[in-house]
């Protein structure tokens, strides 16, 4: 999640101590660039732990799902199938759809509310401080080390200051459009069985189906969300990037 007041607040205090010390020559100061120590997997460990764990509970999903499904079949009537056509159909895909839906929304408007947005005592919230929360990129125009488009500058520096919301839009709208198809090919199979007619998805998007589905998973998102902007006021855990330090009053506000 988004520390970018603390992130601010420490390339500030650099800046001063570079300004008052003059420029280090390259065998007094480290280069940032150089990787840190302990290799690819520790310097990836949290992404890959969190896409492990992604994989394998998908994975969870997919064969309990399609056990659930031959069950329903059988019950009816009907014979069973394969665990890779389960893969090809609605239910798995409807019911994957609309969890990644409610998950990318939720994270894309936390990163748009915590623009304009403060918890005081929050370690999910920047600091609670008077003048600019954010720093010109347009400044940094000529680091050596700057981002491609912060250097390049112009539309791209616009889109790149704006990316990350701009990537959690994209994935919120191509899950909504996955779980209206997804949820329209199962609605119709279902349908079919009993004699109905089916829909497509512009249709289904207009039932209250698709909203109950989508609803009751979004609203759980915010609620967690809400409950740890809360209680990272007054519990904490230590060694956490989530967490203030265990020794910060209750008031202080950002991680740092």
């Amino acid at each position: 999640m988004s520390r970018t007041a603390s992130s601010i607040e420490r390339t500030s205090q650099d800046d001063d101590r570079s300004t008052a010390g003059g420029n280090p020559s390259k065998g007094d100061a480290p280069d940032d660039r150089e990787p840190a120590p302990g290799g690819f997997w520790r310097r990836n460990a949290l992404s890959l732990a969190c896409f492990g764990i992604f994989a394998v509970l998908l994975l969870a999903q997919s064969l309990t799902g399609w056990r659930s499904a031959v069950a329903d079949a059988v019950q009816h009537g009907e014979q069973g199938f394969g665990y890779w056509k389960y893969l090809t159909t609605g239910h798995f895909a409807e019911a994957t759809f609309e969890n990644w839906e409610s998950e990318f929304l939720q994270m894309g408007a936390f990163v748009l509310l915590t623009v304009f947005l403060l918890q005081k005592g929050s370690g999910e919230s920047k600091q609670d401080h008077d003048g600019p929360r954010d720093e010109d990129p347009r400044r940094h125009r000529d680091d050596a080390d700057a981002p491609w488009p912060v250097r390049r500058g112009g539309a791209w520096l616009i889109a790149y200051e704006n990316s990350l919301l701009i990537a959690f839009a994209v994935l919120f709208l191509g899950s909504l459009a996955g779980h209206a198809i997804a949820g329209a090919h199962e609605y119709t199979s279902e349908q079919h069985q009993h004699g109905g007619h089916g829909v497509g998805p512009l249709q289904f998007m207009r039932m209250s189906e698709f909203w109950f589905q989508s609803f009751q998973n979004w609203q759980s998102e915010f609620l967690a969300v809400g409950t740890i902007v809360v209680l990272s006021v007054f519990l904490r855990q230590r060694g956490s990037a989530e967490s203030k330090p265990v020794h910060a009053p209750h008031s202080k506000t950002g991680d740092d």
